[in-house]
């Protein structure tokens, strides 16, 4: 059994976890949406859905878009485990019920967020702040059932848990360099003057080596591995 990735825009890959799911020798099959057709969902133990810079409700725009949505509604009908990381959790949490509007800000660059108790509780390796890379305009709602993950001053939505179902993340824990430097040649339009985004020198500053350590259990759970 592998892993399935699915991509939005060949610059946002899985980054780091690919790195890290070949060091625990699982394959990953990434697949790129908007250009091929999307597999039979039983045959993967988990799916991880990445980001991207459209919205979720785009559907002109993107005519791929309900039938991902779709897609992800079978892999949690049939029990299959999924990560989604900012557009994919934001994906994820729309199949879930849970509304995804516009944030009151948009939310661009390396910022903290805060870990809440009840997730802290499931996992205690997780500490109580990690500086981490946003890069949203749109937020989740909680999902029913879900644990709020962790918590930011312009986004009070960061992240949601679902055992044994989903975990949804808002921010980029993934990044590398390369990813970032993808980022930044691809949306730097979007760094423009606002009280929660940097500019583009800040953000390639604040990158440091990827550190799943603190993430590990969590991420061992949901992804079943």
């Amino acid at each position: 059994m592998e892993i399935l990735c699915l991509q939005h825009v060949p610059f946002e890959g899985p980054a780091y976890l690919e790195t890290w799911l070949a060091r625990k020798g699982i394959p990953l099959r990434k697949l790129l949406v908007p250009e091929e057709p999307l597999p039979d969902s039983s045959h993967f133990q988990a799916v991880i859905v990445m980001g991207g810079p459209m919205n979720i409700y785009q559907y002109r725009d993107h005519p791929w878009l309900p039938e991902e949505k779709a897609f992800l509604h079978r892999c949690l009908t049939l029990g299959i485990p999924m990560l989604g990381i900012c557009l994919g959790a934001q994906l994820i949490a729309d199949v879930l019920g849970a509304r995804v509007v516009q944030n009151t800000h948009r939310e661009i660059g390396w910022m903290p967020i805060q870990l809440t108790p009840e997730i802290r509780q499931e996992f205690p390796t997780l500490p109580d702040e990690l500086n981490v890379l946003h890069w949203h305009g749109d937020r989740f709602a909680l999902p029913p059932g879900a644990i709020r993950v962790a918590q930011s001053a312009a986004c009070e939505e960061q992240g949601y848990y679902i055992p044994d179902k989903c975990l949804g993340l808002q921010f980029h824990m993934e990044t590398t360099s390369e990813s970032l430097n993808a980022l930044l040649t691809h949306c730097a339009d979007e760094l423009t003057l606002a009280p929660y985004v940097q500019d583009a020198a800040t953000i390639a500053a604040g990158l440091r080596a990827p550190d799943f350590s603190p993430w590990e259990p969590l991420l061992t759970s949901i992804l079943r591995i």
